[in-house]
């Protein structure tokens, strides 16, 4: 291919709503451009990597016995009102009627939909376990969509589904697809790693996650150096130790605390109470229903897991400024800053707290009283908790549950993402089998998802520096361009250009030869934007010594003798692809 016959937009100035590394490269790179937010076109070139992705995707997917089909974009609601994400994932679906006005989805997923076909066409245990994937376009009604192809509310997504007869089967697939991410990573030249993870509204009880680290990523992982351990921020446990216990002591004491509303207030003199000392009292809407939650003043409540440990589907705060809410904090009898639960709690309120403060005494929490708190509180004595559950946030430094060492905390980009449904949904659809009894059983179902589009842009975001990408080979638009400083038909460089053009090409070499009429320093620094792994400059002054100026992207420039160019430039290229497969 030549640079003039193809489209290669390249920008000079950084785009002003491109707010992370890799965005603004894949625009000034030429690879996208967007149409509105969250809706991107894929350029030539951006194309060519995201088909490189997406091949090596399916290549891993066929190696693990993956079965590939294509499903509709457009779904019926009524197979998501079966399975109760009609509701539950509201607000991400992108609905559309008909000229009828029938309301359809276009899917952000696929869970439904598969799990209805196997339902219809499996129906023996002879015929499992079965494992479907597809690649194809995602719609998500993203409120905010930011950071490119990171947050879209159009994107590219390989799904897989497996279904097997039994709990260990489905392990096994969870397994086979967990390796294959791995290598599909290995061979796209990133480096991701899995941690355990939450599984959201998918559902399920076993999930990881891959991630890549990444200082603008928009997951927190929590990991540990000495033993391995990692987990997303939403699903991480360390050993830290439960709140000391002390003598019970005097019963509970009301005081005074006018205009104390914060825990730091309340740790000031002349209270001096130590946040570790004192009991954070939140109100929250579950489902619709009021709900206590009662964490140590010095920790900070995670929402996710507290909606992973209950149940709970929509969870909020309760908003005093909310009129609906306002009835909540009348009943307790105090605005948030004095709230607590030893006290005028209204009958039937659930009260959740924190693992950590179990068998804490010497206590101290609001009164539910406007200015005033309770000391002395012991809260398996004083408080009715109506569970108790680890809804904490860990935080950097605290010990790791499995050896003991500092937990460290680092920002990453989420690339992958692997469940272990069970029967969540092939119960509620139907698709059951009978066994070798004659017994009609749910399927045992697991989900494995991976953002192509997401991936491609990871990767930049991983690999490049202050001059552009720097592609690993494997999805890179074009392993080599060649760049001929004089491109006049018939000077010696575009001579030979053309000649190894043909003989790379013959090889199997993605060539691109960049034939454009420009200076040999705007060359230069388009493809050092663009990022091909391999430059090789033609220039009059190299050919009079009989070379030419081999550069990888991210190494020195190597003279090489004209008559071995063709051989070196197939053995970098080989040898690339060597070490790419061997991280595999």
């Amino acid at each position: 291919m030549r640079w003039t016959q193809t489209l290669i937009p390249t920008l000079k100035e950084i785009p002003a709503d491109a707010e992370i590394v890799s965005h603004q490269l894949l625009v000034r790179a030429g690879l996208v451009r967007k149409l509105a937010g969250g809706l991107y076109t894929f350029l030539p070139l951006g194309l060519r990597s995201l088909n490189k992705v997406a091949q090596i995707v399916r290549e891993e997917m066929n190696r693990a016995g993956a079965i590939e089909v294509s499903m509709p974009c457009l779904q019926p609601p009524e197979i998501w009102q079966a399975s109760g994400r009609y509701e539950t994932m509201r607000d991400a679906l992108c609905k559309v009627k008909d000229r009828a006005h029938k309301e359809w989805i276009l899917g952000p997923t696929h869970e439904e939909v598969i799990t209805t076909l196997v339902a219809g066409e499996l129906n023996s245990y002879k015929q499992f376990p079965k494992n479907f994937y597809q690649i194809g376009i995602k719609f998500r009604d993203e409120i905010r969509p930011r950071f490119g192809l990171m947050r879209a509310k159009e994107f590219i997504m390989k799904d897989a589904y497996s279904f097997d007869t039994t709990d260990a089967g489905a392990m096994a697939s969870y397994q086979k697809m967990y390796d294959a991410y791995a290598r599909i990573f290995a061979r796209s030249g990133l480096k991701a790693f899995a941690v355990e993870a939450d599984t959201g509204v998918i559902g399920g009880n076993h999930s990881h996650e891959f991630m890549v680290p990444a200082e603008t990523g928009e997951n927190d992982v929590v990991y540990c150096e000495a033993c391995g351990y990692a987990a997303n921020i939403e699903k991480a446990v360390s050993g830290i130790p439960k709140t000391a216990s002390r003598e019970i002591g005097a019963a509970i004491e009301t005081f005074a605390t006018p205009g104390v509303v914060t825990i730091e207030a309340l740790s000031k003199a002349p209270y001096s109470v130590p946040a570790n000392r004192q009991i954070k009292t939140l109100v929250f809407v579950a489902d619709s229903e009021p709900v206590i939650i009662l964490i140590r003043g010095d920790d900070q409540l995670n929402e996710t897991k507290f909606m992973a440990k209950t149940g709970a589907i929509a969870v909020r705060p309760a908003d005093a400024k909310n009129p609906a809410d306002l009835a909540y904090f009348t009943a307790l009898g105090a605005m948030p800053g004095s709230l607590g639960a030893v006290q005028n709690v209204p009958a039937g309120w659930k009260i959740y707290a924190d693992e950590r403060l179990q068998g804490a005494n010497d206590m101290t929490t609001g009164a539910n009283q406007d200015g005033f708190h309770i000391k002395n509180v012991s809260i398996e004595r004083d408080i009715k908790v109506t569970a108790w559950m680890d809804v904490r946030t860990v935080t950097a430094g605290e010990p790791c549950l499995k050896c003991g060492m500092a937990l460290k905390i680092r920002r990453a980009i989420e690339v992958g993402h692997v469940f272990k449904l069970g029967t969540k949904y092939s119960v509620p659809l139907n698709a059951t089998f009978l066994d070798e009894t004659g017994q009609r059983l749910p399927a045992v179902m697991g989900c494995y998802g991976i953002g192509v589009t997401r991936t491609l842009q990871a990767v930049i975001e991983q690999s490049h520096d202050k001059d552009g990408i720097v592609w690993p080979l494997t999805v890179a638009p074009y392993q080599v361009c060649l760049t001929p400083l004089s491109v006049a038909a018939g000077s010696p460089p575009m001579v030979l250009a053309e000649q190894l053009y043909a003989e790379l090409t013959a090889a199997g070499i993605e060539v691109l030869i960049d034939d454009r009429d420009e200076r040999p320093g705007v060359k230069f620094k388009d493809s050092e934007l663009v990022g091909f792994p391999l430059r090789v400059g033609i220039g009059e002054k190299s050919l009079a010594k009989g070379e030419v100026e081999m550069k990888p992207r991210a190494g020195a420039i190597q003279a090489v003798k004209v008559e071995s160019a063709a051989a070196a430039v197939i053995e970098w290229v080989r040898t690339e692809h060597a070490r790419l497969n061997a991280a595999a």
